[in-house]
């Protein structure tokens, strides 16, 4: 009897689906639990904000060169392993780093971290792709997508509200604790690959996919948006406890934790996008979703709590709507090797959180937070209409070619 795939009618279906949400929900909720806690680590270690935020941007780093690694190896072993060792990797770290008194020692752990959690977002996908039907795969990937933002908008708030009454090494072991429960849900659920199918070609071939991409001007210019959507987001959330606990708000950790629930915003804003891209068009309403991301980056610049939390919601709103379109616009550009293009977006989109948390550290240290407001909410805008500026010329440059 010929096996079918998993439709939305099967239990398998939801077994899949469920623990993939949840792993999806752990892993970026350890991704950013450090935010809100980027504070507590100046006072606790004596360092710099710069310094701090390596917490970050170290874990970014380590899963920027996940992607690529574990990607390419999950082609050619299967995507099972690659999920239930991505969680196992996150685990360890926050069991370890509590027991660290060097700073510089709990980057390096959050780098490996950011690596072994990679496995995760490298294989799930095609997991999905593999093993559901083409009619429900959608619904699959939606949650997978809805449990992303989900958990790192958990991850922030949890942490920003324990730090209030816990130490951040008790935090640490908490989100440990979270994480083993999800280890054993998905051991014990998750069902193994039936269509996995294994990949015998070189990995020189992965590579000339890339380079496919890389050498091509449109291309690199998507890639860029990734890189300045997420360089504006991170920028604004990086530096904002540190903006609302000093005058004139001097708010609490905890107090500060609510303002992340505005990233819910964004749960709501992917699917929002897809369905008025429907009607509107792909490319216009990407374009607003970056015009709104500026408008509500630039809200955020009055010494006004409300006006605050408002563009908080906005930036959410609009930063999700233009990444969920920009990651479709992608694949629809690339008339090969969709996959590593996907994956190069997937890569550019976290270099600019390594850009919007260490990288932009100079401009808070020399000029505060306006000057990060203004950068952040100049770079989106200032960088669409680059690119028109660019591909006018590009096509001009064609047609003249042509004559």
């Amino acid at each position: 009897m010929e096996m079918k795939k998993y439709h939305k009618t099967d239990f398998y279906f939801w077994k899949i689906t469920l623990c993939l949400a949840f792993a999806s929900f752990f892993v970026f909720a350890s991704l950013y639990v450090v935010q809100p806690l980027l504070p507590v680590f100046v006072r606790e270690f004596d360092i710099s904000v710069s310094e701090a935020t390596l917490t970050l941007s170290g874990n970014i780093i380590g899963l920027i060169i996940g992607l690529i690694v574990l990607g390419f190896f999950s082609d050619r072993i299967g995507r099972v392993p690659f999920i239930k060792y991505s969680l196992i990797g996150t685990v360890i770290p926050f069991l370890l780093i509590p027991m660290l008194d060097s700073f510089y020692a709990i980057v390096l752990l959050r780098c490996i971290q950011g690596f072994a959690l990679a496995g995760l977002p490298a294989a799930s996908l095609a997991y999905l792709n593999e093993e559901v039907d083409r009619s429900s795969v959608g619904i699959a990937t939606a949650l997978y997508i809805a449990s992303n933002a989900f958990g790192g908008m958990v991850g922030r708030v949890l942490a920003g509200y324990l730090a209030e009454d816990y130490a951040w090494q008790t935090i640490f072991y908490i989100f440990a604790g979270i994480g083993v429960l999800i280890i054993v849900a998905v051991l014990v659920f998750l069902p193994k690959s039936r269509f996995f199918e294994a990949s015998h070609l070189p990995f020189r071939k992965d590579i000339e996919g890339m380079a496919f991409h890389l050498k091509d001007p449109s291309m690199l210019l998507i890639f860029g948006v990734g890189i300045i959507l997420q360089l504006s987001f991170t920028s604004i959330w990086t530096y904002l406890p540190f903006h609302l606990e000093g005058e004139p708000f001097f708010l609490s950790a905890k107090a500060i934790s609510y303002t992340f629930f505005a990233y819910g915003f964004g749960v709501i804003g992917a699917p929002l996008a897809g369905w008025l891209a429907g009607s509107l068009g792909l490319n216009t309403v990407r374009i607003a979703g970056i015009i709104i991301l500026s408008a509500g980056v630039m809200m955020t610049i009055f010494l006004s709590l409300p006006w605050i939390v408002i563009g908080l919601c906005v930036i959410c709103l609009g930063f999700f709507t233009a990444h969920s379109l920009t990651a479709t616009f992608v694949t629809e550009q690339a008339t090969h090797h969709k996959g590593s293009a996907s994956s190069l977006y997937l890569v550019s989109y976290y270099i600019g959180v390594t850009f919007g948390s260490t990288a932009v550290g100079p401009i808070w240290n020399m000029a505060g937070w306006n000057a990060i407001v203004w950068t952040a909410g100049i770079l989106p805008v200032g960088y669409l209409l680059f690119v028109r500026l660019v591909q006018k010329g590009i096509v001009k440059s064609s047609a003249g070619s042509n004559e």
